[in-house]
């Protein structure tokens, strides 16, 4: 792949996607470019809500009728990685049922929006999508009360070819949109939906029961259909802007304010101490995260490790303690995940 270095401007990559050199932030999506897969499986069977990759969540009516996978070998110029939803069977779908998958913003993300004021932004969203089957697709845009609702929609032209949809939003000038570390703002993709999910896209409204746009294509619908995404960005205005780049380890400190995994190379992976325990207490471990959390994070240690109790787990560190190991860990595997 092929750069092009400017002083002012930062990296411009074959593919016309920006790394600027001034300071980054304006794509309000976390792990747009689908390159961060902590929970490294291969494929995820979607049985209802299931974490997938770093900071999507897929979601189905039914279980197991289709799966997500970070794909690599067919991304568009200037991208490594997808997110890849395959269909599992051809699926009847009843008309209250819907397969999807989305991301949730946090609030502090999306403060500077100012949606639910007469001052509300509007957004563009763009991204890159290929897919087996061709139609109508689309998601929607919703809040945390889920009571304003916003359906969006896309045309794939042609099968099995990356092409770029450019999506503009009117900000909301009235709801609740939170602007704490709540959920600010989520995005759900559709990729499959009965009649009863479906309504015309362009508008705000508040009916929450809708995902996808009228007559749209159900991927689920059709076994071993295939579609993908990737440079998935949200941004403020009216223009679609060059993907933003991260670097990986900025990428990646975003996304383990969410979760993040202890791992074989973790220095905190390291032993911990004894000393300084009460009765029955005979070594202490204090794991500092690698990012601050957004809120206190479910811990779940990891198999084979000695430690008998999880004693605290606040927004930057977690202790606990053994009673039988002087020199308890927390095993590399172990998770702290403060989700949305």
């Amino acid at each position: 792949m092929s750069v092009a270095i400017n002083g002012t401007n930062g990296i411009t990559y074959n593919d016309g996607s920006l790394q600027p050199s001034a300071p980054v932030g304006r794509n309000l999506i976390i792990n747009g470019n689908m390159a961060i897969n902590q929970r490294g499986s291969a494929s995820y069977d979607i049985t209802g809500a299931v974490y997938t990759l770093d900071r999507y969540r897929g979601g189905a009516s039914i279980a197991s009728k289709f799966s997500i996978a970070q794909g690599t070998t067919t991304p568009p110029a200037g991208f490594t990685n997808y997110l890849q939803v395959t269909s599992s069977a051809s699926t009847t779908i009843g008309s209250t049922n819907s397969y999807s998958f989305f991301q949730r913003v946090e609030g502090y993300n999306v403060a500077d929006l100012n949606w639910g004021t007469s001052d509300a932004q509007t957004v563009t969203m763009s991204f890159w999508v290929r897919s087996t089957l061709t139609g109508t697709f689309g998601g929607k845009l919703q809040n945390s009360a889920q009571n304003r609702i916003y359906i969006f929609s896309y045309t794939i032209s042609s099968a099995n070819t990356w092409e770029k949809k450019t999506i503009t939003v009117t900000g909301d000038t009235t709801g609740t949109w939170l602007t704490t570390n709540g959920v600010g703002l989520s995005i759900n993709f559709s990729v499959g939906a009965g009649s009863g999910k479906e309504a015309t896209a362009g508008s705000w409204g508040t009916d929450n029961i809708p995902i996808q746009p009228t007559g749209s294509t159900n991927v689920v619908a059709t076994s071993g259909a295939t579609w993908q995404i990737t440079g998935l960005q949200l941004e403020a205005g009216t223009t679609a802007t060059p993907f933003e780049h991260l670097q990986y380890g900025t990428q990646l400190a975003l996304c383990q304010r969410y979760f993040e995994v202890v791992d074989t190379g973790s220095a905190n992976a390291a032993y911990g101490t004894p000393g300084a325990v009460s009765s029955g207490r005979v070594g202490y471990i204090s794991y500092t995260y690698n990012t601050s959390k957004r809120a206190s994070p479910t811990v779940v240690m990891a198999s084979g490790g000695t430690l008998s109790t999880l004693q605290t787990a606040g927004l930057n560190v977690a202790s606990a303690y053994a009673s039988t190991d002087i020199y308890p860990r927390f095993n590399p595997g172990s998770t702290f995940s403060s989700e949305l």
